[in-house]
């Protein structure tokens, strides 16, 4: 049926029998904003199915209808007094620029108004996948296209990112819409320095190459709305996760993953967890049937499957465990504490040996440094007697005591030094009486008398 519907309407734009009171509508656009396209009709028609489609107007290229006001991210409302019916496209990407067509359902031939849309800035986020659309004009269908970096198109074909032949290049890809005149580039998982200016380029082989110029930011992702959730293992859960009342016919998701375009759909891919859709509230409630311990991470919920940031939230589950005692009271344990009390045994028994090192090692040193000590007792207990001897025979020299027999005492201590006294001294002084053998030779008289001559 709707070939039988395309060929019709390209027979009508061929024969121009396409009524339009207004002509072409342009309408521009903003990414990431919303836009709406306003289509007037004639008196009569008000009662009439009004539409908005894209590109041939195939049934598949029917956005939306006043019999079903809202799809995805387009609303329609007929506003039968003025008879303008009126489309709003939410969250816009530059594969939503080209040309629709306002419609009018009537029997025969349908009623056009032919529309264009124009995005004039291309704006992203991390992340993301973005489409840079480069329209180009109907003789250039079967012409080479490309896109490159910066803005030097003397050498954009050496240095493209992507042609109409390879259609595909990493991150890149490229669709060419010869009916529309539009080639498409997709970029995926952007990145802040994927910021900055392209061309798009039309080879033509016997002139230069015709271009356009697209300027693309991305931003970095910001404005995330979070949450933190606690669960208990074997106990169920419900939370709420909210939505924009714009995409109240979008489809839900709840999926866990460390980063937000690598996450697992928890909802298809196990039976513990369900969604449940409350559009008057604009949110929907996730239900998990009962917790497990490996339940614990990071998930995300949203309406939007292009990740806008301001359509989703975060959420950070933390699970515990339940536990009774033995008076019939209960405690919660979490497994962060089950693996903080692990690390403790891991690290405190190795702190504990180092410290009963340390002891022995004073101990020894101790017992070593008492024994040093001991040795050094005995030395100066000798010490202080060869001092004591030292005070008694200098207090002789000296004169202080008066008793001759402390002065011979100290005299017969200190032979030697009294031998090498007497050498100085007087030949009529008398011989010490005790001298010792080995002091003989400085007593003898004969000795003396030897010196003498």
């Amino acid at each position: 049926m709707w070939i039988l519907r395309n060929l019709l309407f390209t027979i009508c734009i061929a024969l121009r029998c396409v009524t339009s009171a207004v002509g072409v509508i342009h309408v521009t656009g903003y990414v990431g904003s919303i836009v709406k396209v306003s289509c007037s009709y004639d008196e009569g028609y008000e009662s009439y199915e009004k539409y908005l489609c894209k590109n041939n107007c195939g049934d598949s290229d029917v956005l939306v209808t006043t019999l079903e006001s809202r799809k995805n991210k387009y609303r329609i409302h007929d506003d039968k007094t003025a008879r303008i019916f009126t489309t709003t496209i939410s969250d816009l990407h530059l594969a939503d620029a080209g040309k629709y067509w306002c419609g009018v359902t009537r029997t025969g031939k349908d009623i056009y108004t032919e529309v264009k849309l124009k995005l004039v800035q291309v704006q992203s986020y991390e992340g993301y996948s973005e489409s840079v659309s480069c329209p180009y004009e109907s003789q250039y269908q079967n012409s080479l296209k490309y896109i490159c970096r910066g803005n030097q198109p003397s050498t954009c074909l050496q240095q493209a990112l992507i042609t109409s032949d390879t259609k595909s290049n990493g991150r890149f890809t490229l669709d060419d819409d010869k009916v529309s005149g539009t080639f498409t580039v997709n970029i995926n998982s952007l990145v802040k320095s994927d910021s900055g200016s392209y061309l798009c380029g039309v080879q033509r082989n016997s002139d230069l190459d015709v271009f356009s110029a697209v300027e693309l930011e991305v931003k970095e992702w910001c404005c995330v709305k979070s949450s933190q959730i606690n669960g208990t293992v074997g106990h169920p859960l419900i939370f709420q996760c909210p939505y924009p009342p714009q995409h109240r016919d979008n489809r839900k998701f709840f999926c866990k993953g460390d980063h937000r375009n690598k996450c697992t759909d928890m909802v298809t891919s196990q039976s513990r967890f369900a969604i449940e859709d409350n559009g008057s509230s604009s949110s929907f409630s996730v239900t998990i049937t009962k917790i497990q311990a490996d339940d614990t991470g990071t998930y995300w919920c949203g309406s939007d499957s292009q990740w806008s940031h301001g359509n989703y939230t975060r959420i950070q589950l933390s699970v515990v465990f339940q536990q009774h005692t033995g008076n019939g009271a209960s405690t919660v344990e979490t497994p962060a504490q089950i693996s903080d009390a692990g690390q403790y045994v891991v690290y405190a028994v190795p702190a504990v040996l180092l410290v009963l090192i340390c002891v022995l090692v004073l101990i020894v040193y101790k017992c070593k440094r008492q024994k040093i000590k001991g040795n050094e007792a005995v030395v100066n207990r000798n010490t202080s007697k060869t001092g004591g001897l030292e005070e008694v025979m200098g207090a002789a020299e000296n004169g202080i005591y008066g008793n001759d027999e402390v002065v011979r005492y100290s005299e017969k201590q200190t032979s030697k030094s009294a031998c090498n006294d007497y050498h100085d001294a007087g030949e009529d002084e008398p011989d010490y009486e005790n001298c010792t053998q080995s002091e003989e030779i400085y007593c003898n008289e004969d000795f003396h008398k030897a010196n003498r001559r």
